[in-house]
Order: structure tokens, then sequence, then C-alpha cells
């Protein structure tokens, strides 16, 4: 997911796109990129909006660890994260391999082959990797890490309304990091998602037939790099 506008990330954002902003002297997409590479992710499909020329330019001159590299254009209109995601079906949805969706400012040691194969035995549309990290914002499992909605633990607000929360669920940080089925895409579409929306919108739907679990990671590690002071840190990580 490379087509945000990166405004925490300014001045370094009124001229780039915040996939290229650098970290430890490597371009965060480079990095990504090397990293699904390193555990088996073989095609790479990049949403590009800001400064799409210049993403663009970067992987057709540099030499990147995945032949197979497409592009989702969304010149027109900045189409969120699950706008973006619909935006690259016919990428996305050109054989049944599920895909994961990565996004392109988020550094981590999360095993991202443990997610795909748990992935493959779950039975699941979708898989979030999350953990017990520190975060407000959470989302609430069942025991069986069937997802039943959201929670922001400092305001108390939950979502949908009618969320109940009992002493066996598990409150979780969501890493950003998920796999899908391509079976996902007729599902938005016949439950009236289009144009722009944000992804977690699709997941607290409530849609019967829409089956989303967790996969618990304990010893994530996660670093945001769409913030100056969380930038500063993964360039003092990386040294």
């Amino acid at each position: 997911m490379c087509a945000g506008l990166g405004t925490r990330l300014k001045p370094w954002t009124d001229k780039h796109p915040k996939a290229l902003v650098p970290v430890g002297g490597v371009p965060m997409l480079r990095r990504v990129i090397e990293r699904l590479a390193d555990q088996g992710f073989d095609e790479v499909t990049i949403n590009v909006h800001h400064f799409a020329d210049q993403i663009i330019e970067f992987i057709q001159k540099e030499e990147l660890p995945v032949e197979n590299i497409n592009v989702s254009h969304e010149s027109e209109e900045l189409l969120d994260t699950g706008g973006g995601i619909l935006n690259a079906e016919s990428f996305l949805a050109e054989d049944s391999r599920p895909f994961l969706v990565h996004n392109v400012d988020i550094l981590s040691n999360a095993d991202l082959k443990k997610l795909y194969d748990v992935f493959e035995t779950s039975g699941a549309h979708i898989i979030l990797l999350v953990s017990d990290r520190n975060s407000d914002r959470r989302l609430v499992f069942d025991n069986d890490l069937n997802l039943k909605g959201w929670i922001n633990l400092k305001t108390g607000h939950i979502r949908p309304d009618n969320l109940t929360i009992n002493k066996e669920d598990k409150i979780l940080a969501f890493s950003g990091i998920y796999m899908m089925s391509p079976k996902v895409f007729p599902i938005m579409k016949n439950n009236g998602f289009s144009g722009a929306f944000p992804i977690m919108d699709f997941f607290l739907s409530d849609i019967p037939d829409l089956k989303i679990k967790g996969m618990l990671q304990d010893g994530l590690e996660i670093i945001d790099i769409g913030k100056p002071d969380t930038l500063h840190r993964a360039n003092l990580k990386i040294q």
C-alpha cells in the first residue's frame, strides 16, 4: 500500500512519496519488497497516487528481488485502504491464490510465511496479524480468534455499536498486515463497497458470510515509520 499522501512526514513528502523515504539509507519500498521476497512471496502489486511517477521510475530502474511487479493506479482519486485493494482486483484475483496486504511504512519482524501457512488451513477469508503490544485502538476476538469488533481503550468507543465483550475475549493490537482470499472481492461488491473506503469498515461490517480471524504473533515488533519520531527510531534501530 503506497498511495498515501504521507502528510505526517512533511517536508519530505512535499516532493517525494512516502514509499521512498529512506530508512538506514534504503528506501522503505525496497525494504518491504526484499522482506516479502525473503519470505517466499513472488509477485507484488503496488498502488500509487502521490508522486506516482517517482515510484514507477524506482521500480523500473532498481534491481528488485521480485520480477513480477504490478502497478495499480489511483491517479484520479485516493481510494483509502479498502478502495485501494478493490481497485487492484484485476491483479490480486487473477488466480485463486491468497494475497498479503502490507503497508509500505511498516518495519517489523512479522512471520509472513507463518501467516500464509495459517491462512491456508484456517478456512477464513481474511487473517489479521495481531499482537498484545501497547495500543489504545484494538480489535476484539473471541476465544477462537474470530473477529468480533473494535474498541478504543482510551475513550471506550466500540464498533459495531452492539458489540459485547466477554471475559474470555482477546483484545489485541492490529499490525496493518493481513492475508486475504480473492473471494473477498464479490463479497465487497455485493455488500455495497465501492470507491474510497477504509478496509476497517469492511472488516467491521458484520457480513454473515465473511469469516475473519486473527493470528497472534508473540514478540511481534513493529515500527510505523509514518511519523518523524518513529522514522528517527527506525533509523537508529537499523544502524
